[in-house]
């Protein structure tokens, strides 16, 4: 029986180290194609999606629910194939040995998977709320950084420590929970165990009284029944890992289920390689959700070609709302916009923002050098390009002043620019891709009326021939437009230009005149 246990034991480690060397391999492989085609599915979900999904729980998906999945592909599969190789065997030694005090043995086994069932179910409900909450905490670290300047302009460091101690005492009871609830698992599986033995002894004890079997007999079932207590451990272990993969799975597939809505289509012509400019509204019409009232109603404009179309309007009244659904951030709830002539729907994704410079609202910049943000758009970064449209966008000047001009580093999100540095960098990040249609929303706000001008007849010359929307609250901006329309509640209220519209009396003239009243006050101080 010794030289039968020594050979069980090599063969044992020879086939683990196997099954580790090609199962952990195959589990980090296919840990690395989940998390790029989580990636690459993130990337193409539309912004509606990113606008009502927090940033912590999108990255706990990408790190802890992948993660999970993971250790149920490796280690868990590795431990399930040990611990059935090795219950086979010694099972099938047992048996050999004695059937009858084998199958006693096995008596409480039926106990221990009801167990198992009941303890693996609270196991995952308690893994599921503690990744909501791990995702909590994420969202909040993650705003917490970000809004790092509002912190501290409003003292409220001191806060934000208690609400995060807040935060992850909850989130350490939770796991504790969870902890407490895995720790019986165990002693379980050891009570369990121990019953076998006990009931090895009593009725091999019996057997041997009655000359069925022979001490070393029973010696070496108590020896087999020990190997087995590993297997026996694991299997609780495993069962941890398949309940936490199970419910990381379910948060994975929800995510994986959410439809692209804005791509290409079977209706998409492939042929169309770039655009010329011309923007047309048909009867557009745009809601954020089919439970909410239009954001804009029934819009007809058109843009011809290289002319420049300016949007006024009070703010909420759908300004940034019209020029989104030009790239096709969000389309059109009724109605239709084309490009061209064409569909905006039948024309390729990529072609449409390729050929459309947006500068949004809020400046964002990465964490990188300050030619490869200026750059971005590009799939290679030609350095005299870049600086040219730094020139235009009257950014040059700040960059040589900076330590290492092109190559100085960004600070996260653009912390290091000031907010009208920020705006003439995203200003020349969108001229570098050379558009076709340029889309500036409230883009100089935080630039001043001097450097404003400068840029403006900048862009004359290098927007000839392409068309140019431009949205501001300042008279001063839109003036020379071809064209301005004004928005108020979702539709075009008035239209035309300057002149045309400060005759009109409405709602463009009362923005000048307003406008006019400020000048005149800043000069009197």
């Amino acid at each position: 029986y010794g030289l039968m246990i020594v050979s069980a034991a090599l063969f044992a480690g020879i086939f683990r180290f196997l099954i580790r060397e090609t199962i952990i391999v195959v589990s980090r492989e296919i840990e690395y194609d989940l998390r790029r085609d989580f990636w690459e599915h993130i990337q193409r979900l539309p912004l509606r999606y990113f606008q009502n999904t927090s940033t912590g729980n999108i990255m706990a998906h990408a790190t802890n629910d992948i993660h999970a999945v993971r250790m149920f592909l490796g280690p868990s599969v590795m431990y399930s194939i040990d611990t059935t190789v090795r219950l086979a065997l010694v099972l099938s030694i047992m048996f050999s040995l004695n059937v009858s005090l084998t199958l006693y043995v096995l008596l409480p086994l039926p106990l221990l998977s009801i167990l198992v069932y009941k303890v693996g179910k609270i196991i995952h409900d308690k893994f599921t709320i503690i990744q909501e909450k791990f995702s909590d905490l994420t969202t909040m670290v993650q705003e917490n950084f970000s809004g790092i300047r509002v912190i501290k302009s409003y003292v409220r460091e001191q806060n934000e420590m208690d609400r995060y101690a807040e935060n992850s005492q909850d989130y350490l009871k939770k796991k504790m929970n969870l902890v407490k609830t895995q720790a019986l698992i165990m002693p379980l599986l050891i009570l369990i165990t121990g019953i076998s033995i006990i009931i090895v002894i009593w009725i091999g004890g019996v057997k041997i009284i009655n000359n069925e079997l022979t001490l070393g007999e029973v010696t070496a079932f108590i020896v087999y029944l020990g190997i087995l207590i590993w297997p026996v451990i694991a299997f609780g272990w495993v069962l941890n890992i398949i309940q936490q993969a199970e419910a990381s799975m379910k948060r994975l597939n929800k995510i994986f289920s959410e439809p692209y809505e804005i791509d290409d289509s079977n209706l998409t012509d492939h042929s169309i390689k770039e655009l010329q400019g011309e923007v047309e509204f048909r009867n557009v019409s745009f809601r954020f959700a089919d439970n909410l009232p239009n954001i804009l109603d029934r819009i007809n404009l058109t843009i011809p070609r290289g002319s420049t179309l300016a949007i006024m309007g009070y703010t909420g009244s759908g300004k940034t709302s019209l020029i989104n659904l030009v790239p096709r951030l969000y389309d059109c709830t009724d109605g239709k916009i084309l490009i061209d002539g064409k569909n905006i729907k039948s024309i390729p994704l990529n072609v449409i923002r390729t050929n459309i410079g947006l500068v949004q609202q809020e400046s964002f910049l990465f964490s990188d050098k300050v030619i490869n943000n200026l750059g971005y758009g590009l799939r290679e970064v030609n350095e005299d390009w870049i600086y040219k449209v730094s020139k235009i966008a009257q950014f040059d000047d700040d960059v040589k002043e900076f330590p290492d001009q092109y190559e100085t580093i960004v600070g996260e999100r653009g912390i290091t620019f000031s907010g009208g540095q920020k705006q003439r960098a995203s200003l020349a990040r969108a001229l570098a891709i050379n558009p076709k249609i340029l889309i500036l929303d409230d883009s100089f706000s935080a630039v001043d009326t001097h450097t404003e001008e400068e840029i403006l007849s900048n862009l004359k010359e290098f927007m000839k021939g392409r068309t140019s929307i431009i949205i501001s609250h300042r008279i001063s901006t839109v003036k020379d437009a071809d064209k301005i329309i004004v928005i108020d509640k979702g539709k075009i209220a008035e239209e035309g230009m300057h002149e045309d519209l400060v005759a009109l009396g409405g709602i463009y003239a009362d923005l000048h005149y307003k406008q006019l009243l400020e000048r005149e006050l800043e000069e009197l101080n």
